[in-house]
C-alpha cells in the first residue's frame, strides 16, 4: 500500500493548477455531502426498552473510510473525522426530507459537473481514471491542502509538492512521446 506522501503526491500531480483546486473545494465537498444523503437512506433502527439508534450504511461506510485516513496519517484523520462527522449530522438533519434521495443525487451531480471544468482548467484527466484509490483520497487531499493554508503539516507538504511536480513532468514526457 502507498503511504501518505505517495497518495497525495499523485493525487496533486494532476492538481497543480490554482483555479481546479478551488473547484474541488467545492465539487469534492458536493459530492461527499450528496453520497452521504444517498448512502444515509439505507438505514436500521436498533431499538430496546433503554435505547434506540439508527445506523446508517453512510455511518458503516465512513467508519471504514476513517480506519483507512487513521492509517494513513493520524492528523489527517482527525480533520477528515470531523468533516465526515459534520456530513452525517447534516445528512441525518435531512434524512426525514421528502426528497432526500432526488437531493442527495443532485448534490452529487452537480459535484462532478464542477470537478469536471476544474480538470478543464488543469488540462489533465482525474487522479480516479488511472487509480480508483484516489477516489479516497480526493477529500484528504483537501483537508491536507487545508492544513498546508493554515501553516500546519510543513513537513510534508515539502514533500509531497515537490513528488507531485515530478510526477506530473513524467506524466507530460509520457503523453509527448
Amino acid at each position: 500500500m502507498k503511504d501518505i506522501v505517495e497518495q497525495l503526491a499523485r493525487y496533486k500531480s494532476v492538481h497543480l493548477n490554482k483555479k481546479n483546486i478551488q473547484t474541488h473545494f467545492v465539487g469534492i465537498p458536493l459530492i461527499i455531502l450528496g453520497i452521504t444523503f444517498l448512502l444515509n437512506v439505507v438505514a436500521i433502527e436498533l431499538q430496546s426498552d433503554s435505547f434506540s439508534m439508527r445506523i446508517s450504511l453512510a455511518m458503516v461506510i465512513y467508519a471504514l473510510v476513517a480506519c483507512y485516513y487513521v492509517f494513513l496519517h493520524r492528523t489527517l484523520a482527525l480533520g477528515m473525522i470531523v468533516y465526515i462527522i459534520v456530513n452525517l449530522v447534516i445528512a441525518d438533519f435531512f434524512a426525514s426530507t421528502d426528497h432526500i434521495f432526488s437531493i442527495g443525487l443532485a448534490l452529487f451531480l452537480v459535484g462532478w459537473l464542477i470537478q469536471f471544468i476544474g480538470h478543464y482548467f488543469e488540462k489533465a484527466k482525474p487522479a480516479f481514471v488511472d487509480d480508483l484509490s484516489q477516489f479516497a483520497i480526493g477529500p484528504l487531499f483537501l483537508m491536507a491542502e487545508t492544513y498546508f493554508a493554515l501553516g500546519f503539516e510543513k513537513t510534508l507538504e515539502d514533500k509531497i509538492t515537490p513528488l507531485a511536480v515530478e510526477k506530473r513532468r513524467q506524466l507530460s514526457a509520457r503523453l509527448s512521446e
